[in-house]
């Protein structure tokens, strides 16, 4: 397994106590085979220095050097039915389906837990709205590329997107995606594919302000380096 910490620009944390405070996204992979594709998984998760801080939503997804299509999905989507395929998914991280057959190979988006279906992630209405309308909302294998797309969790008291809740990431990480490409696939020449998000977030306590960060992630190419600071923070405010 690879794994790239993408770090913010140094200076731009909050220095209080009361307030969360995001320091990066982290980036794993793994080479696979399924349904005889060689594929590559990409983990996405952002981190977080408080022990309670919690993710609410993602927001203004959109390409810094990023390709926005040929994402592999094997979801339980009506329109999919559980086959590894190119040209039909959702991102719905509650239709990734079986834990073994599905969910490792299947291309999806969240706000932490774990994609089941019981995940209270949801699109935003940016999937509809834009250049790019589409009635399909995030039930579409490709990314919409209006630079506006997000996703939230629908429930956040049930405390989702805190840091901790994502089963199989470290303690002070939320998972916000999961990425299926072609092992081999052209768009990776060079340093990969990277995306640009805002997040939204707050320490976890009732009553504290939402703060934002924009940043940037890389999905790498096989033995690319992910220099510190070049991918990482740049852009912070509270509301």
């Amino acid at each position: 397994m690879n794994l790239a910490m993408l770090a913010p620009v140094a200076g731009l944390a909050i220095a209080s106590s009361a307030s969360a405070a995001f320091t990066g996204f982290v980036v794993s992979s793994v080479d696979v085979v399924n349904s005889g594709q060689n594929l590559r998984i990409y983990t996405v998760a952002a981190s977080f220095e408080g022990p309670t801080d919690t993710l609410l939503n993602c927001f203004n997804f959109g390409s810094a050097g990023g390709v926005m299509t040929g994402f592999w999905h094997k979801d339980n989507a009506s329109y999919n039915s559980g086959v590894l395929s190119q040209q039909f998914g959702t991102w719905n991280a509650s239709q990734s389906g079986s834990a073994t057959l599905n969910r490792p190979f299947d291309s999806y988006l969240t706000i932490g837990g774990q994609a089941t279906g019981t995940n209270t992630t949801n699109a935003d209405p940016s999937w509809v709205s834009g250049g790019n309308a589409d009635a399909r909302s995030w039930n579409r294998p490709d990314l919409p590329n209006n630079g506006t797309i997000g996703w939230f969790n629908s429930n956040p008291p049930n405390l989702q997107g805190r840091v901790g809740n994502s089963p199989g990431l470290g303690a002070n990480l939320v998972r916000i995606g999961q990425f299926v490409l072609s092992a081999n696939d052209p768009s990776q020449a060079g340093i990969g594919r990277a995306y640009v998000v805002t997040l939204g977030f707050n320490s976890g306590v009732p009553g504290t302000p939402v703060q934002f960060a924009t940043s940037v992630f890389t999905l790498p190419a096989p033995g690319a380096i992910a220099v510190l600071g070049l991918a990482g923070l740049v852009g912070r405010r509270r509301r």
